[in-house]
């Protein structure tokens, strides 16, 4: 260390002393996060012409190989719409029936959450963070791994709720205390009572969804026509790669389809065991299931909003664990914006972990994931936050270690200030050569609101963290979420939402609920 660099860590190294307040009033750094657009072009990894190759080669396997669709209903549609089926639930889609779904599906739409300045705009550009979701256990410092409650689902949606950069609900953390034919009724309440993001759902069969939209509509006042005029609740639908689409899946893109609501086909291709080993091949597997999945949902109605979804990776070949963060899960998000791009869709990537706990493994690899769908141009990226084990276990300590790398995304997206006073001329001649600018009136007019507030990073210096007790990123994580669900307040969109959905859930549950389809 020489120079510069030796006089500022001094300088730094030093008890700070106190100095006199400014005259002028204390500032309050803002910055929207709540609508997002990406600041860069979205990065390449292929040329467009192997990307128009790897298109053709997937529209190669729909006609030549085809995928199995288990759902009786889904195969009629099918055959209707002239792909061949045969005696065991093959169906082979001609490209002219691909390229005409694509061609009506929608790359633009609107999703109206119920608090109306939560609402997005879907379509390339646009960027939006989910959480960690999915996962049947949850984990922290101070109670330890263990099965998802309700209580932890609704702690985790009042986290989801809490962070501006989070703009998507997700379940991250399965109820598994609630029955599974009664446990739609408390995902979808907790969600409209504590939360004014948009919502989610699981596709778990007909009734099911029907339930949860009949809930939505009773909670913001919705009619059939209002509720269908936009999108108000999306679905994730994963593939069974390679090549298959099981009933619940194929049912939930009907469902939502005929619901004018978001169903996002995600194919889980992970490269070495449902796919094949190279990025490519993965990637052209991943891109047919998605065309398949897609077609169906159009020819059950033209126009419906569907988002493509990427989420290949790779596994682990010494154990055949799925791995993520890995150079290969950057490389296939990338193409995979290539390719949601040349179907003229939105689309959504995926970050995540296959670490154990929130250490410096499960966080790089989770930042590393993040960046990929951040250079990939990708329109949502769930698990943005909170995912560990590959998607077993929601991490709080993790979900607010991650949501600093999450918020410092938000902030690229805001553009530099670079007018005339901002290129600090004045600020410049006032210090003299070998001298520091913390003083400057051009620091004092700004210093309270120049730089991005870490939520969990520790930027003291060695004396003062000492001094603190020498706490760790983790233990500073659970200070803070802690903080966070004891300060929680439901939004006033929820007011009266509780009570005007008591009848009709008491009614359901007193009918039996509603098991998910097999």
């Amino acid at each position: 260390m020489v120079g510069a660099e030796l006089k500022l860590s001094v300088m730094l190294d030093r008890p700070r002393r106190r100095r006199k307040a400014p005259e002028t009033p204390k500032r309050v750094r803002t910055r929207d996060y709540r609508h997002l657009r990406h600041p860069f072009t979205p990065q390449p990894v292929l040329s467009e012409d192997r990307v128009a190759s790897m298109h053709d080669t997937a529209l190669r396997v729909l006609e030549e190989l085809g995928v199995k669709v288990l759902l009786p209903e889904a195969r009629e549609i099918f055959a209707r719409a002239g792909a061949t089926v045969d005696d065991e639930m093959m169906v082979k889609i001609g490209r002219d029936v691909v390229e005409e779904a694509v061609r009506t599906a929608p790359s633009s739409f609107h999703f109206q959450a119920p608090n109306k300045e939560r609402s997005q705009q879907w379509e390339h550009g646009a960027l939006m963070m989910a959480p960690g979701a999915g996962c049947p256990n949850v984990t922290d410092l101070e109670r330890g791994r263990r099965a998802g409650s309700l209580n932890n689902y609704i702690e985790t949606l009042k986290l989801q709720q809490s962070f501006d950069a989070i703009h998507q609900l997700g379940p991250s953390a399965e109820p598994q205390d609630i029955p599974i034919q009664l446990r739609h009724y408390e995902q979808m309440k907790q969600q409209l009572i504590l939360c004014d993001k948009p919502l989610f759902m699981y596709s778990r069969g007909t009734k099911q969804v029907e339930e949860q939209i009949e809930m939505i509509k009773i909670a913001r006042q919705w009619d059939d026509a209002a509720f269908e005029a936009d999108v108000k609740v999306m679905t994730i639908i994963n593939t069974n790669s390679p090549r298959m689409i099981d009933n619940p899946m194929a049912q939930g893109i009907i469902d939502f389809a005929r619901a004018n609501q978001l169903s996002i086909i995600t194919p889980f291709c992970l490269a070495g065991a449902m796919a094949p080993i190279t990025v490519t091949g993965a990637l052209v597997l991943q891109h047919a299931e998605a065309l398949a999945a897609i077609t169906l949902g159009q020819l059950v109605r033209p126009g419906a909003p569907m988002a493509y979804g990427g989420f290949a990776s790779n596994v682990d070949m010494k154990s055949g664990s799925p791995a993520f963060g890995t150079p290969e899960h950057v490389q296939a998000c990338l193409g995979s914006g290539q390719l949601a791009r040349h179907i003229n869709l939105p689309w959504r990537s995926a970050s995540g972990s296959a670490g154990q706990v929130a250490d410096a493994q499960s966080v790089q690899e989770n930042a590393l994931a993040l960046w990929g769908a951040f250079m990939a141009g990708a329109t949502l990226c769930v698990h943005s936050a909170g995912w560990l084990e590959g998607g077993l276990t929601f991490g709080y300590e993790k979900f607010i270690i991650d949501m600093e790398a999450v918020n410092t995304l938000a902030e690229l997206c805001n553009p530099i200030a670079a007018d005339d006073d901002d290129m600090a001329f004045r600020a410049i001649a006032d210090v003299q050569p070998g001298g520091h600018f913390f003083a400057t009136e051009h620091t004092m007019e700004r210093y309270q609101t120049a730089f991005y507030p870490p939520v969990v990073a520790d930027l003291t210096n060695i004396g003062q963290w000492e001094d603190a007790g020498a706490p760790t990123t983790a233990e500073n994580a659970t200070k803070v979420w802690k903080e966070v669900l004891a300060e929680f307040t439901p939004p006033a969109a929820c007011e009266g939402v509780e009570d005007a959905l008591a009848p009709y859930i008491e009614a359901g549950i007193k009918a039996g609920g509603a098991p998910p389809i097999d």
